[in-house]
This record gives structure tokens, C-alpha cells and sequence, in this order.
């Protein structure tokens, strides 16, 4: 039995072009290693894929790895801009753990990718935020382009500030907010 840590897809600029990114931890050896290298070093190939298909059906993996390695597929789905094997993928490892807060924040960010389901992303987002991921900048910044995206711009603004907080240095997010401006209004007290 190895021990897994998933991560995170990292959403680029405003959804365009690009594959995602992903940082994840794994101890342990066998298929599971295997699939999780391949989603780290972003080798969105059949052959990746295989390698984690066969860690599901070969290894004997406790209910956690296993929902990561479904996980881990996922983000080699959705390198390959396969947005329905990930999201099928990111379904099946919350079937089996639902509070794997990794799971919620990249069915997010395959939602977001896939279109047309703005507030579900956004929903899963908060969901996954909600469980404490490993990358909570990355999910701050997914739910930014997701309020965004919904022309929710207060909400998106605070998140992403709260992205560049989380990760001093990421210049995505800081990127981002240099297209807000802020106007102080007075309150109206009566």
C-alpha cells in the first residue's frame, strides 16, 4: 500500500489556450507511483493513461489511493483536453471519497475548461476550498475565473487576491487583478 497526496490542475489566463498544470505527492511504488508521475510531469499519452487504468484494476489500493489515482487519471484527461473522461474520472473519486477536497477543485476546473456550467464550477470550487486543498491558490484563482465568468467581478476580485495571497510570488494572480479598478463610494448612513 502506498500513500498519495493529489493535487491540483492549475487553470490558465482566463481559460485560453493551454493544457493544465499539476504538483502532486505520492509515497509508495507500483502503477499508482506510475500514474501519479505521469499526471506531475504532464505526459497526457495513451500509455499514461494506461498505466493508471491498469493501476485501478491490477493493484490493490486502500479507498484513498485509489480515488487519488482516479483522480491523478483525471488530470491526464483533462491535459488531453478530454473534459468528460476527467469530470466521469473526478465523479468516481468522490463516489468513493466525497470529502477529497482535490477531486471537487478539479472537476471545477475541468467544468470550467468543458463550458457551459459556470455556477457548477463554481459550486465545486467552493466545495473543494471548503475541504482545505493542498493548493488552495489554485482553487482561489479557478473560483476567481469562475465568479468572473458568472459577472460576479467583487467576488472574483477577492479571489484573486486571496490566490495571490495563498502563494506569494504566483504572478497569474497578480496578473489578473491589474485589470480591476477599486472606487471607494461613501456609505450612506440613515
Amino acid at each position: 500500500m502506498h500513500k498519495s497526496r493529489v493535487a491540483v490542475a492549475v487553470l490558465g489566463a482566463l481559460l485560453v489556450a493551454g493544457t493544465a498544470k499539476a504538483a502532486m505527492t505520492i509515497v509508495g511504488g507500483g502503477l499508482g507511483r506510475e500514474c501519479y508521475l505521469a499526471a506531475e510531469f504532464k505526459r497526457e499519452t495513451s500509455m499514461s493513461l494506461d498505466v493508471c487504468t491498469r493501476a485501478l484494476q491490477q493493484e490493490t489500493l486502500s479507498r484513498r489511493d485509489r480515488a487519488a489515482t482516479l483522480v491523478n487519471r483525471g488530470i491526464i484527461h483533462m491535459q488531453a483536453k478530454d473534459f468528460d473522461r476527467a469530470l466521469a474520472d473526478y465523479d468516481a473519486a468522490l463516489r468513493i471519497d466525497p470529502r477529497l477536497a482535490e477531486a471537487h477543485v478539479n472537476r471545477g476546473i475541468a467544468l470550467l475548461y468543458r463550458g457551459g456550467a459556470d455556477r457548477e464550477a463554481l459550486d465545486a470550487l467552493s466545495t473543494g476550498l471548503a475541504l482545505r486543498p493542498s493548493r488552495p491558490e489554485v482553487a482561489y484563482y479557478s473560483r476567481a475565473v469562475a465568479n468572473e465568468m458568472l459577472g460576479n467581478v467583487r467576488a472574483a476580485y477577492e479571489d484573486y487576491q486571496a490566490a495571490a495571497a495563498a502563494k506569494p510570488g504566483w504572478e497569474e494572480p497578480v496578473e489578473q487583478l491589474k485589470r480591476f479598478s477599486v472606487e471607494r463610494r461613501p456609505v450612506s448612513r440613515g
